[in-house]
C-alpha cells in the first residue's frame, strides 16, 4: 500500500512539473510571437460587439471597440501597439506612447504613491518607476529621463530612472563626423550629458554649446571623437568645411535680412558672437574668411557688408 501511494505521489509530482513546464513554454512563446510593449503587425481575424481580435501565428489579441478605426475589416493587417492590462491580458490599441519597449524618454510625473512615481507616456495606463528604480524621490508634475522596458517577471510595461544600467558602454559603433540623435538627460560642470542613438552616452562640452539647450532636448549632434576610454565627445555643429559652409549661409542670409550688413568682425567678442549667431569665434572668423576670398562681402572696422552686384 505504501509503495502505492509514493508512486501515486511521483506520478502527481512528475504531472505537475509538466503543467509547469507547459505553462512556461506557451507564456515564452508567446512573448517571442508577439513583441509586448512594442508595434507588431497583426492581422484582424475577429469582430466582436465588444472589439476586434488580432492575430499573429497563433495567438490572439484583443482590440477594445473605442480604439477600433472604422471600416476596420477581417483580413486588415495593422500596425498596433501591444501591452498587457491589469489582468495580465495582451491588448492592441492605435494609441501612440510617447516611447516603446527598449527607449529612453523626457516623461513627466503625474503621481506618486507607496507603490512609486506614475508618468505620463501618452496612454490611459500612467507607466510605473518603482521606487527601487528611482535615484533620487520623483516629484509630481516633474520631468525625467527615463527607460522604458518591458519586466521580464511580469511582460508588464514600467521604467528605470537608473539610466546607466541600459547604457552601452563597450562596444561602440560610432566614427567621428557621424550624425547621431541625441537626447539630453543630465547637466555638469563640463557640459551636457546626452544619450546616443538611444545606446550611448556622450558629452557635450560648456564652451561648445552657443544656442539654449536643456535636458529633455531631443536634437542632432556630431561625433567629434570616440576615445580610447569609449567615452564619446560631441559637438551640435559640423565640424571641418562643412561647418564653414553652414556658418556661410548663415551669415549670408542675417545679411540679407539687415540690408546686407553685419555688425560684427574681427574685434568683436565671443559673447557678442555667440549672441548674434549661436557660433564661436573662430568658425565665424573661418566662415567670413571664405565670404571675403569668394567676394561676396567687403570687411568695414563696424562689420561686414555685402558686395553689392
Amino acid at each position: 500500500m505504501g509503495c502505492h501511494f509514493e508512486l501515486v505521489e511521483k506520478l502527481w509530482e512528475a504531472l505537475s512539473l509538466l503543467a509547469k513546464d507547459k505553462k512556461t513554454i506557451d507564456y515564452n512563446t508567446t512573448i517571442k510571437m508577439i513583441e509586448v510593449g512594442k508595434y507588431n503587425e497583426l492581422e484582424v481575424v475577429k469582430q466582436m460587439d465588444f472589439g476586434i481580435y488580432l492575430r499573429k501565428d497563433d495567438v490572439e489579441v484583443l482590440m477594445p471597440t473605442k480604439w477600433v478605426p472604422k471600416e476596420t475589416a477581417i483580413g486588415d493587417v495593422m500596425d498596433v501597439f501591444v501591452y498587457r492590462d491589469s489582468d495580465d491580458r495582451l491588448i492592441a490599441t492605435t494609441m501612440q506612447p510617447y516611447a516603446i519597449s527598449g527607449e529612453f524618454a523626457f516623461l513627466e510625473v503625474r503621481e506618486v504613491n507607496s507603490i512609486g512615481a506614475f508618468l505620463d507616456w501618452g496612454m490611459e495606463k500612467d507607466l510605473l518607476v518603482p521606487f527601487s528604480e528611482q535615484p533620487v524621490k520623483m516629484i509630481p508634475n516633474r520631468s525625467y529621463v527615463v527607460f522604458v522596458y518591458t519586466d521580464e517577471k511580469t511582460n508588464r510595461m514600467v521604467a528605470s530612472a537608473k539610466l546607466n544600467k541600459f547604457i552601452e558602454r563597450d562596444d561602440i559603433d560610432l566614427q567621428a563626423n557621424d550624425i547621431v540623435d541625441l537626447l539630453i538627460y543630465s547637466e555638469t560642470d563640463k557640459g551636457l550629458n546626452a544619450i546616443v542613438n538611444n545606446m550611448y552616452v556622450g558629452l557635450i562640452y560648456k564652451n561648445e554649446i552657443f544656442d539654449q539647450v536643456r535636458v529633455g532636448d531631443k536634437l542632432k549632434g556630431y561625433v567629434k571623437q570616440v576615445r580610447e576610454d569609449n567615452k564619446i565627445d560631441l559637438s551640435l555643429q559640423k565640424a571641418g568645411f562643412e561647418l564653414v559652409d553652414d556658418v556661410k549661409w548663415r551669415i549670408l542670409n542675417l545679411m540679407k535680412e539687415t540690408n546686407g550688413f553685419l555688425p560684427l568682425n574681427d574685434n568683436s567678442t565671443p559673447e557678442e558672437i555667440k549672441a548674434g549667431l549661436q557660433i564661436s569665434k573662430k568658425a565665424f572668423k573661418k566662415a567670413v574668411g571664405a565670404l571675403y576670398k569668394e567676394r561676396l562681402i567687403k570687411l568695414t572696422d563696424k562689420g561686414v557688408e555685402l558686395v553689392k552686384k
